[in-house]
């Protein structure tokens, strides 16, 4: 009976208790569009509008990935379920950031989940964002270039 009470005892103390798992989401992004494979693809998650698309010190995580043809791949995974982003960009000289011409327009190939454009500047956080539940979320993101 002691043993017995003596257990009841640890558990109501909490050191018998089991630790519930939190649920995590992965996310598989398929990049296209790149010009060529010259480079690398930055890309950055966001898990909130601060700071997105283009500061990535911001972002929820950020790297870089090897393109293949015209196209890569991104993997993130364990990921907490929640509303997130996706910004990439063509870093094609290798410089580890996205030049920007005199009047702040990207010289290199970008993209953002859910394929937004911006009307006059960079696209929203809000038309970007995506739900990520505790399972694989596939993104289709397309790189398009426009300043020189």
């Amino acid at each position: 009976m002691a043993i017995i009470s003596a257990l009841a005892f640890r558990f109501l103390l909490g050191a018998g208790t089991l630790h519930a798992q939190q649920p995590s989401g992965d996310i598989l992004a398929e990049v296209s569009g790149f010009r060529s494979s010259t480079g690398t693809a930055g890309y950055a998650l966001f898990s909130s509008e601060k700071g997105f698309p283009m500061k990535s010190e911001l972002a929820e995580l950020r790297g870089f990935a090897e393109i293949t043809g015209s196209s890569c791949s991104i993997s993130l995974s364990g990921l907490a379920p929640g509303r997130y982003a996706l910004s990439v960009f063509h870093d094609e000289n290798g410089n580890r950031r996205l030049d920007l011409n005199a009047l702040g327009i990207p010289r290199e190939g970008t993209g953002v989940s859910n394929n937004v454009k911006g009307r006059f500047g960079p696209p929203g956080y809000k038309a970007a964002a995506f739900v990520l539940d505790s399972t694989r979320t596939r993104l289709h993101i397309n790189v398009t270039y426009r300043g020189r």
